[in-house]
């Protein structure tokens, strides 16, 4: 037995739908930009080049249903739902057609993020983990197992403020399909079951104020609701 200096910290995971079991997370994948009309209402040209990724810490998954503080060392944090890919299976320089072989199953996720330290950061041309991988910015509502519920390539994605609709796309508009994106993360790096992928966002992006709630969903996946909190405290674990 492995004798640590300090008790481990607990596996983040994630809900199933219907099971009492969770799925552990592993690393937590997110793709940039991967539906046209929200890369115009970011300024940016949505032609179909390679996409690009960014990470958070597996840590910053948490349940649909909990209150999330507004985060630390920002005036304008944004909400961007998400179709959320869970891998099963271990995989390498994966080919498009085997890439569905590697999914456990399916989600809805938040990508909550601090936007005025992403477009800090971007102006700067330094690395964006400050605006995005931060404490709890990765909500996610129990998964479903691809079983159960198939590969989604169409169906409604969606997300609301206080119940006023603010995202509202379709699968179908990705510009990277599920099987794109999987391919091209693991002639990267290995795939590992417990990876978990943020497949990008529609448009409608926008910001959030402490005492807003924030519904959504995918169809054939559920919904996912979150409150935003008062503001964290700068003391650790308050």
């Amino acid at each position: 037995m492995t004798d640590f200096v300090f008790q481990p910290p607990k596996v983040p995971s994630v809900g199933i739908a219907g099971e009492s079991a969770r799925f552990p997370v592993r690393r937590i994948f997110c793709v940039g930009r991967n539906y046209a009309a929200h890369a115009r209402e970011m300024g940016k040209d949505p032609e179909r080049e390679p996409p690009f990724f960014f990470t958070k810490p597996a840590d910053a998954v948490v349940d649909s249903g909990t209150t999330v503080p507004y985060p630390l060392e920002t005036q304008n944090l944004h909400y961007e739902i998400e179709l959320v890919v869970a891998i099963g299976s271990s995989g390498v320089n994966v080919p498009v057609a085997k890439a569905l072989d590697l999914v456990w199953g399916y989600g809805v996720g938040i990508d909550l993020t601090r936007r005025d330290l992403q477009q800090n950061a971007k102006e700067m041309g330094r690395p964006w983990d400050w605006g995005k991988a931060f404490d709890l910015s990765a909500p996610c509502a129990p998964l479903h197992r691809a079983s159960a519920v198939g590969h989604l390539v169409k169906g409604r994605i969606w997300l609301a403020v206080d119940g006023t609709v603010t995202q509202d796309g379709d699968l179908s508009e990705l510009i990277w399909s599920v099987p794109d994106v999987i391919s091209i993360v693991s002639r990267s790096m290995a795939l590992r079951p417990g990876d978990l992928i943020m497949t990008g966002t529609p448009a409608g992006v926008g910001s959030v104020e402490p005492g807003e709630r924030l519904t959504g969903g995918v169809a054939g996946l559920g919904d996912i609701a979150i409150t935003i909190g008062a503001p964290s405290s700068a003391e650790l674990g308050e």
